[in-house]
């Protein structure tokens, strides 16, 4: 499908918008390398770090750490791991990372595959708008030509118009897992982590530092997890194992405090080194890969005629796949030296096979994916998603209802809510001006309208896929996941709309 969609992209750009055969096909080949530079070098890495720890054996430990919360009820346990540590993951990496790591450990638990693909992806949707210290606010501030200000101020727009996403979350993964008897028998959790969640993405947003979101919000919401978990227990977890056809959950009494720390450490580590090259981007971005990319530069322009940066820029040690490798890399050598009489050994030899099995069960995945974004960069640079967003944003006075769709069709399109504001935002802002509509709140739904774009994004399918080990079957998983979308779009939807009108007072 993405082979068909590229060549019939390239066919368009050339004939139907007079782009010269040569810069299209250089248009393809800069999208495939970002395709490969990062995204797939990332996705590769994460899951390579996920097979370390089930190699050495401190993945079991890791499943028996999470039956101490919720006493084996995997409904709670996964909005723990998908919401919590997924948006937590989110703001550190970003990239398809969280999606990939997150559902190996979900099923871990003895989620069926399927269902881990479909939790992780409607759980990686609230804090994509925040993700990776901001940057797609940022980018949506930079590209509209805001201030500092107003970028806090769209940053802020954002969390009222995800806060009620945020909020049900984990009712839906809960229902996904277990329907209706699901939602109603984790409720009281589900409802404690979802709303604070959201009120604490709303508090950051709005009265601190948007860039740490994501941080702040998690680290709330798994504060108020852990907190409420010790005084209310889960009904009904037996019935559920025996519904899922789960084993009843494994005796943790054998669990000490070292085996604990030791399980949780790839996350420590992971976190920390994430953390470091947040708060000092020099310590690993002394060697950076940047150059004008043949044909396409000072030759391709936005729609208001200004040249669009076409460079290629590669952070070679302080992007997420190399710091997931480093990270890696830690983990494994105090796996090796630091084990329990011969018991959770690992070799060095096992991570080497280990990143070579990853590599080849990921050759069709990484394709589909290099494919997929060198579509959206054909598309991007001969104006056609251009074209699709002037259609839209036509509209008159009614845009402002359909404003998030721009997002939510960039997103999908480029598997990046940072991508979808680069396109857009300039587009968000004419219409706003011209519909006499503040620009901040256009902007603010464009990026999210890309949340709730990003789980239909082939992107993000291949990488749920090839997590779960359903590669070549992201179709399946994109009829599970896509009314949930539309659902959360037409939500989105309202809201930006009723912030014109009744709910006007909200907007700065």
């Amino acid at each position: 499908s993405g082979a068909v969609a590229l060549a019939v992209s390239l066919l368009i750009a050339i004939v139907g918008f007079s782009m010269p055969v040569d810069m299209a096909l250089s248009s393809a080949v800069r999208g495939g390398l970002f395709g490969l530079l990062p995204i797939v070098w990332v996705i590769i890495t994460a899951i390579w770090f996920y097979e370390i720890t089930v190699a050495s054996g401190r993945f079991e430990d890791l499943r028996k750490t999470f039956d101490l919360l919720g006493d084996g009820d995997i409904r709670i346990q996964a909005i723990l791991i998908a919401f919590c540590f997924g948006g937590l993951l989110e703001a550190l990496a970003g990239f398809g990372a969280p999606v990939a790591i997150t559902a190996t450990m979900i099923m871990a638990l003895g989620v069926k595959p399927l269902r881990a693909a479909i939790v992780v992806l409607i759980a990686n949707t609230a804090p994509v708008a925040f993700g990776a210290v901001g940057i797609p606010v940022t980018t949506a501030g930079e590209v509209a030509g805001r201030s500092a200000e107003q970028t806090h101020d769209i940053a802020a727009l954002i969390s009222l118009q995800v806060l009620i996403i945020a909020a049900v979350v984990p009712f839906l993964i809960a229902f996904i897992l277990d329907g209706v008897r699901g939602v109603k028998e984790t409720a009281p959790a589900a409802a404690v982590i979802g709303v604070s969640f959201a009120l604490a993405q709303w508090l950051a947003a709005t009265f601190f530092a948007y860039q740490l979101t994501n941080v702040i919000a998690c680290i709330v919401s798994l504060g108020c997890a852990f907190a409420f978990l010790r005084v209310w227990k889960p009904k009904g977890v037996k019935e559920l194992r025996e519904r899922l056809e789960l084993p009843a959950a494994e005796s943790t009494t054998d669990l000490n405090g070292r085996r604990i720390w030791m399980a949780l450490l790839p996350y420590a580590v992971v976190t920390i080194v994430f953390a470091v090259a947040t708060a000092a981007p020099a310590i690993f971005g002394f060697l950076k890969l940047h150059f004008a990319w043949p044909l396409l530069d000072d030759a391709i322009v936005d729609a208001d005629g200004n040249l669009m940066d076409t460079s290629f820029s590669f952070n070679v040690f302080g992007n997420p796949g190399t710091l997931l490798l480093l990270s890696g890399i830690i983990v494994a050598v105090v796996y090796h030296f630091f084990n329990e009489n011969g018991r959770y050994s690992l070799s060095f030899g096992q991570p080497v096979s280990a990143f070579g099995d990853v590599a080849s069960r990921m050759k069709f995945s990484a394709l589909t994916i290099i494919l997929v974004l060198a579509l959206a960069y054909t598309m991007n640079y001969s104006g056609q998603t251009i074209a699709i967003g002037e259609f839209v944003s036509s509209a008159g006075g009614i845009f402002a209802l359909f404003a998030p769709v721009l997002g939510w069709i960039g997103t999908a399109v480029t598997g990046s809510d940072t991508s979808a504001n680069a396109l857009f935002a300039n587009l968000q802002v004419a219409a706003a001006e011209r519909i006499s509509v503040n620009p901040d709140l256009m902007l603010a739904a464009n990026t999210a309208g890309g949340v709730v774009g990003k789980m239909i994004s082939p992107q993000s399918l291949a990488i749920a896929a090839t997590a779960v080990k359903m590669e070549g079957k992201e179709s399946v998983i994109l009829k599970n996941v896509v009314g949930y979308s539309v659902v959360f779009l037409a939500v989105v939807c309202i809201i930006v709309f009723l912030m014109t009108n009744a709910l006007g007072f909200l907007v700065p």
